[in-house]
């Protein structure tokens, strides 16, 4: 009481700093007031609160008795807030670092208030106050109370001022921090700002973009009016000469995410890209991609179609959903497709992949220019390597059609068919126990796909730690062992055609969970240290070296000079990179 009060200053001075409510000039009927007001001052500790220079304030203009007041304040004065402050200084003066006694006071607040938050009572927060709390100000400044405004707006969407408290969060500059909430799409002014900067930072090439995508597609997919708005938004942006075909991919993959929880957005795909232009092709389409699965009949119209002299837009047909159909149908093993509709398919998903439109310039009268140089080849080695995938044969009876494959494998359609070949293949329970080769021909038509698309790097690497990861309990434990080593081999191949970052961070984490034998760890590092020579880049060295230089893994590797691999490594990295 000592420092609110200023003997150079009158009671009703000192009432007007606090906040007023509404009407809290009236008293009103004073027996009624007076009742409420010794009503809160005799809760505990009701010195404390906010607003306890309004109640003072009605409860003097009421005529109440300062010595009442004095007495019930004094006595219901319990101290919680200062003796945990005291207990704080106590642990902090028994050693505990300040850092680690704020996080505590913080995360137990922060378990209090889940525990006891009352929506409806939040909401009379801005009734009473009248403007926004000065401590609600101070508050979203520190991320721990941000993070905390987040899980109660995910626990109560229909809060006003947790919503109000969201707005305040980006309008104060955090909206990178509400991607992933979903109060923000409630409120356009804060959706659109949150989705500029997911954008923005998605051009920028984040390093894990399919993170950045999920938690871009999770408040996009939030409901039908953030979807279609968020979509139209991307259109647009997509005709952008600069960036255009990067957010076009954005764009994909949110529809891939939605696809993902079960909305069918097919409809609102088909309005967004043109094709209700082409009434034809917009109904075939419609049908297959709302059912996910092709049809003969649906696919001869678009065949008829895009054979046609002034044939629809490409675009069309270059919906990620349709091409993964028409991969799986002519690469999957074991679909069966009829041999007088085939060549369709085969045209289809050769005109997608390989023509190329050029439309004329705003103001100029011509038609569209279709380049279909690359048709004919690209239409022969799908059809070639189509037809040897779906003939499933074993790993020796593909030795004959190893010419064939590897040199269309240089066609990016081709590739990304054998990988989805190679994935449905090897990932079956029984083919490694079948396999007899110490290097599965499938396998290793993933080197060649490495070496000739960079683009699927991300893609060969996940099925390899796929593959690393499965139990192979049906083969002996030395068996077992041999075919890991195998599967780093082709990591190796894998780091050693560009994909280096992602590769050492996964066999990093291999050795650090300490759930991968050492012996493979040490291999792996062995068959690296053969195969790369300096310069390096400083994030190689960072991932690379701390492998290198623990004894467990190394140590056995060593000789007595600097002349071995290991040292010669480690001499070189201390001397010409700062080692962190």
């Amino acid at each position: 009481m000592d420092d609110e009060y200023d003997e150079d200053r009158g009671w009703d001075q000192d009432m007007g700093d606090g906040d007023s409510d509404e009407g809290g000039d009236a008293v009103g009927d004073p027996q009624e007031v007076l009742r409420e007001c010794l009503e809160k001052f005799s809760t505990p500790d009701y010195i404390m609160e906010p607003g306890i220079f309004t109640q003072l304030k009605r409860y003097f203009q009421a005529g109440g008795n300062p010595e009442q007041v004095i007495e019930l304040l004094s006595q219901n004065y319990k101290a919680v807030a200062q003796t945990a402050n005291l207990v704080a200084e106590w642990l902090i003066l028994g050693g505990v670092k300040v850092t680690e006694v704020q996080a505590m006071v913080e995360n137990h607040l922060k378990e209090m208030i889940l525990k006891n938050f009352d929506p409806k009572k939040a909401d009379t927060i801005f009734t009473e106050e009248g403007d926004t709390p000065a401590w609600l100000t101070e508050m979203i400044e520190h991320p721990t109370w941000r993070s905390l405004i987040y899980r109660l707006a995910e626990e109560y969407p229909d809060c006003l001022m947790l919503n109000f408290t969201i707005k305040l969060i980006s309008d104060a500059g955090f909206q990178a921090e509400i991607t992933s909430i979903s109060t923000a799409a409630q409120q356009i002014e804060v959706f659109t700002r949150v989705l500029k900067t997911a954008i923005a930072n998605f051009l920028q090439g984040p390093e894990d973009w399919n993170k950045s995508v999920r938690e871009v597609a999770k408040m996009v997919c939030h409901g039908q009016h953030t979807y279609v708005y968020s979509q139209v938004l991307l259109a647009v942006l997509s005709q952008e000469t600069r960036g255009g075909a990067v957010v076009k991919r954005l764009s994909q993959e949110i529809v891939k995410c939605a696809q993902e929880s079960a909305h069918d957005v097919t409809p609102i795909t088909m309005a967004l890209n043109g094709a209700a232009g082409y009434p034809q092709a917009c109904q075939a389409l419609t049908s297959m991609l709302s059912r996910n699965a092709l049809n003969p009949a649906d696919i001869s119209v678009l065949f008829r179609n895009y054979s046609a002299l002034d044939p629809p837009p490409i675009d069309l047909i270059r919906t990620p959903q349709f091409l993964e159909l028409l991969v799986d149908a002519l690469f999957k093993p074991g679909v069966k497709l009829n041999m007088e509709h085939r060549p369709k398919y085969v045209y289809l998903l050769a005109y997608a992949a390989s023509v190329c439109e050029t439309w004329p310039k705003k103001g100029v009268a011509s038609s569209k220019l279709v380049n279909k140089e690359e048709l004919k080849n690209t239409e022969k080695a799908v059809d070639k390597v189509s037809t040897i995938c779906s003939t499933n044969k074993g790993s020796t009876e593909l030795i004959a059609e190893l010419s064939t494959l590897y040199d269309c494998i240089k066609v990016p359609v081709v590739s990304v068919g054998v990988v989805r070949w190679v994935e449905v293949t090897v990932l079956e329970s029984t083919y490694f126990q079948l396999c007899v080769e110490s290097t599965p021909t499938h396998l290793a038509l993933l080197d060649e796909v490495a070496g000739c698309h960079p683009l699927l790097h991300p893609r060969l690497l996940n099925l390899l730690i796929t593959l690393f990861e499965s139990k192979q309990d049906a083969l002996e434990i030395l068996v077992q062992l041999e075919l890991r080593k195998m599967l780093l081999d082709r990591m190796v191949t894998l780091l050693c055609r560009g994909c280096v970052v992602p590769v050492m961070k996964y066999i990093k984490q291999c050795w650090i969970s300490g759930e991968t034998d050492i012996s493979l760890i040490r291999y792996f590092v062995m068959e690296v240290l053969e195969a790369i020579a300096p310069p390096y880049t400083n994030e190689f060295v960072q991932l690379f070296l701390p492998m290198v230089e623990n004894e467990e893994i190394t140590g056995s590797m060593r000789g007595d000079g600097d002349n071995d691999p290991v040292s010669e490594f480690i001499v070189h990295c201390k001397a010409h990179y700062t080692v962190h």
